[in-house]
């Protein structure tokens, strides 16, 4: 594995990646696509444009001349929810008859959380520090509302106490509202998975 020999630090996924594909200036161009201040990309976004770079490269380092958009539908039969398991096979012959290493390609792919880490860890870079960008716009949303719900719970079981309906102490209201992802298992509390910048899928991948 590489590794950066100023700091003698191990290179991240999107590092070894980004020098092995020679995208120079690509790890800069993430940065700002994510904390653009409008229409900013999503980590799934990034690792999407991330291996279509990859794929083109590829394909150019074997000599192939690559048509307008062929490397986004390659890279869609390859990854997409909708191919079948025959469209996925078919492009993979595809792209080892033009001498692309498909294995050595797949395995190079990156997951929205190794981009999560490079962004926040290698460069870093926050979501939240960009001006008005949407995850703050959701989170401070999520944090009048919870406010709202403590309050009319706060009132409605204070007035059921002072009317002798309720039997209750001191009390304080905790409003934890939890995200539980299907695909991968995990489950976190919503502000913290906005913060993060998603749950653990392919995270497997992200080293």
């Amino acid at each position: 594995m590489g590794t950066d020999q100023s700091t003698n630090r191990r290179l991240s996924k999107v590092e070894r990646v980004i020098e092995a594909y020679d995208l120079d200036g690509f790890g800069e161009q993430l940065a700002n696509r994510w904390t653009a201040p409008e229409d900013s990309d999503s980590l799934r976004d990034l690792a999407d444009l991330m291996n279509e770079r990859v794929l083109d490269a590829a394909l150019r380092e074997a000599g192939e001349d690559v048509l307008e958009g062929e490397v986004e539908n390659l890279y869609t039969l390859l990854t997409g929810d909708e191919t079948t398991e025959g469209m996925r096979v078919q492009a993979k012959n595809t792209l080892q008859s033009r001498g692309v290493d498909v294995d050595q390609l797949l395995s190079d792919f990156v997951s929205h959380q190794a981009v999560y880490t490079y962004l926040t860890e290698i460069r870093g870079v926050s979501k939240e520090s960009s001006s008005g960008n949407r995850i703050d716009n959701v989170v401070e949303s999520i944090q009048r509302l919870r406010g709202r719900l403590v309050a009319v719970i706060e009132q409605s079981l204070s007035s059921l106490r002072n009317t002798s309906k309720l039997r209750l102490g001191d009390f304080d209201v905790l409003v934890d509202t939890q995200v539980y992802c299907r695909d991968c298992g995990t489950q976190y509390e919503v502000v913290e998975l906005l913060r993060r910048g998603g749950c653990d899928c392919d995270e497997s991948t992200s080293n």
